[in-house]
């Protein structure tokens, strides 16, 4: 990986390596599902395609430019760049973007496709993402139809953040998850707090009792 600026660049690759490498433990990223990146001094780096994300090193990123062209690093970059470029640049604020793939996830966006979101209200872990002070809370996580036309998906992923400026994900339907902060710890906790309130009320639906 080339980096703008090798030393803050290179810190940051390691960081969410080690993120990567916690995902995949908990079984969040099966396979070689997934994908991470990270923006730094105007470019992104992102995990090439393809990659076991549990082994993953520094030198498995690609540094992109802000259309998504392809600058330094070796590998293939997934479809799903042009994904990252679009939250990039519809959440200036976001450093580090986190996308994975679990059970949990996978199953309530499709329980919710016809819906449009995911609501999460009540819930004391809310004010662990960003911004959110109370457990009163409700947190709308978008759903959008998967698709393999990337360019549409990244346009209908647009206008969904444009429409929900205050959400902290998007699910894309029986696919995965995307959350993002402002840094890697951010972006790590919002990861953890979604995944926590989507099995909590994964399990809740299912349960007859509650």
């Amino acid at each position: 990986m080339i980096a703008v600026e090798w030393n803050d660049s290179i810190q940051q690759a390691h960081a969410l390596c080690r993120v990567a490498h916690e995902c995949h433990a908990r079984s969040w990223v099966p396979a070689t599902a997934g994908n991470f990146s990270f923006r730094e001094h105007g470019r992104i780096f992102i995990t090439a395609s393809g990659m076991d994300k549990g082994a993953i090193t520094p030198s498995d990123f690609l540094e992109v430019d802000a259309e998504c062209n392809v600058l330094a690093g070796a590998g293939k970059p997934s479809a799903e760049t042009l994904l990252h470029g679009v939250i990039y640049r519809e959440r200036p604020e976001a450093g580090v973007i986190l996308h994975v793939h679990t059970v949990w996830n996978t199953l309530l966006s499709d329980r919710f496709a016809a819906a449009g979101t995911v609501s999460l209200e009540g819930y004391e872990l809310l004010k662990a993402l960003s911004g959110v002070r109370t457990h009163e809370h409700r947190e709308l996580v978008p759903v959008l139809e998967n698709s393999q036309e990337y360019v549409g998906l990244a346009a209908e992923l647009e206008a969904v953040l444009l429409r929900h400026p205050g959400t902290h994900g998007v699910l894309l339907r029986r696919h995965g998850l995307y959350t993002w902060g402002e840094s890697v710890a951010e972006a790590r906790r919002h990861l953890d707090a979604l995944e926590f309130l989507f099995e909590v009320e994964a399990r809740r639906l299912m349960s007859p009792s509650l």
